[in-house]
């Protein structure tokens, strides 16, 4: 241990934290989870995160990797353990205009590239948080309100730079380290750290975002007649429908359809929305002309000194199984006993990717829904059994699980994430490039 830590000192730039210190309040949480790690270290360099990652092995500590720190499962820190902590590896930069590639180091945050890309005129298909990390969500997925046009954050990735196990660094695109290259496209954080991506982006104008509401009554008729209109609707239109908020009278909420139009024409804009407002009854509509980076929202975080709890879970449903997923939401949602409900659209782009493209092989879901129960643990405990006996209800419909958006990582959890054929293709991919399994917390794929 003393001879690891000599030689971190020795060769890492960047800042060692322990307990103690200053910063280290803040420095040992993520977003959700206050943990209680021995080191948390900030490289500044692809060369200190391979100091990190050689000292970690070295002490045989528990590893967490953070980006934007947002994991509902609290990845991004640990008891007892090391924290690498990206986040002053932020850089945004333009490396071919003619072919909109944009490198973007692995701390970044959404919003960060949002703000840097947009004087280019420039975005990608990201998620739809400011401060939710780049490496995060692009690692799992990425479906934000771009996705049915252009695809998921990581349909969008050309290459990455990674830092191994072992300390090395490779470079994982289609034709160096491949099979590197199509794990970490849905595969998590498995088998290394990516301290930089090259993204290809796309000229981007203004959007229509806004929402549509309609009253908590209508929840049924509008849940399906929006299913059904999205089926058809132009692929520059990708919507959230958002109901059941506690925050807004729970069963008694009302309905609000998020919409985001890709193009600054007014006149295809209410053509590719309109149906939507035909749903129900409006009792309000705010959708409006603004600028792509202003759809990001910022991340909502609890109160300093307020420990509260997420059980977050999402899941994929397929065409077949949409009335029927839809019809028990609305019906639970109308309950009084409801966690939030979100449901989104995907397809478009999404769905033209081969299911074996990437590891990311949900391509075929129409839908991905999202339940949210939170507040003070005895609270999410009283709603567990209500949870439990929803997704006992949903679980023959579903058609999978969407990683960015669980607050658990148990095996079961993991068989629902990656269908068996891509199981047994990563724990391939972790075999050459992580046997050790170093990289554990996340979603975690065995060697063995």
């Amino acid at each position: 241990m003393s001879s690891a830590l000599t030689d971190l000192r020795r060769d890492f730039v960047g800042d060692i934290i322990e307990p103690g210190a200053a910063e280290y309040d803040s420095a040992r949480r993520s977003l959700l989870t206050a943990g209680s790690p021995v080191y948390v270290l900030r490289p500044t360099s692809v060369v200190d995160v391979q100091a990190c990652v050689t000292f970690a092995a070295a002490v045989g500590f528990a590893l967490s990797v953070r980006g934007g720190g947002h994991g509902f499962p609290g990845f991004g820190t640990n008891d007892g353990g090391v924290v690498i902590d990206l986040s002053r590896l932020a850089s945004v930069d333009v490396i071919d205009k003619e072919r909109h590639i944009v490198r973007i180091g692995g701390g970044a945050t959404w919003g960060q590239v949002a703000a840097a890309l947009a004087p280019h005129g420039l975005a990608i298909s990201s998620g739809d948080t400011k401060s939710v990390g780049v490496g995060g969500l692009t690692l799992s997925g990425g479906i934000g309100w771009k996705v049915r046009k252009y695809g998921l954050a990581l349909d969008n990735v050309v290459a990455a730079q990674v830092v191994t196990a072992d300390g090395g660094v490779v470079r994982a695109s289609e034709t160096e380290n491949p099979e590197l290259f199509w794990a970490i496209r849905g595969g998590g954080g498995n088998f290394g750290i990516v301290t930089a991506f090259e993204f290809a982006a796309h000229p981007t104008t203004d959007v229509f975002y806004g929402k549509i509401v309609f009253p908590a009554s209508e929840v049924a008729t509008v849940l399906q007649g929006w299913a059904d209109y999205l089926r058809t609707a132009p692929e520059e239109l990708t919507s959230i429908v958002d109901f059941a908020n506690p925050f807004a009278g729970g069963s008694d909420a009302p309905v609000e359809v998020f919409v985001a139009f890709d193009g600054d024409d007014a006149d295809l804009a209410a053509k590719a929305i309109d149906p939507i407002r035909g749903l129900g009854t409006v009792i309000e509509d705010d959708v409006t002309l603004k600028p792509y980076g202003d759809t990001l929202v910022d991340g909502a975080a609890p109160p300093p000194g307020i420990e509260l709890e997420l059980v977050t879970r999402g899941a994929f449903v397929s065409k077949d199984s949409v009335s029927e997923v839809l019809a028990i939401l609305a019906e639970v949602g109308a309950s009084g006993r409801s966690p939030f409900i979100a449901v989104r659209s995907v397809g478009g782009a999404v769905s033209r990717v081969p299911a074996d493209a990437t590891a990311y092989a949900h391509r075929q879901a129409e839908l991905m829904f999202v339940t949210t129960a939170g507040g003070p643990k005895p609270v999410v405990e009283a709603a567990r059994p209500g949870l439990d006996a929803l997704w006992g209800r949903l679980a023959p419909h579903i058609d999978g699980l969407y990683a960015n958006f669980l607050a658990s990582a148990t095996d079961e959890d993991v068989a629902g994430v990656y269908p068996t054929e891509t199981l047994r293709r990563l724990a391939a991919v972790k075999r050459q490039y992580d046997p050790g399994n170093l990289f554990a917390r996340n979603h975690n794929v065995r060697a063995e």
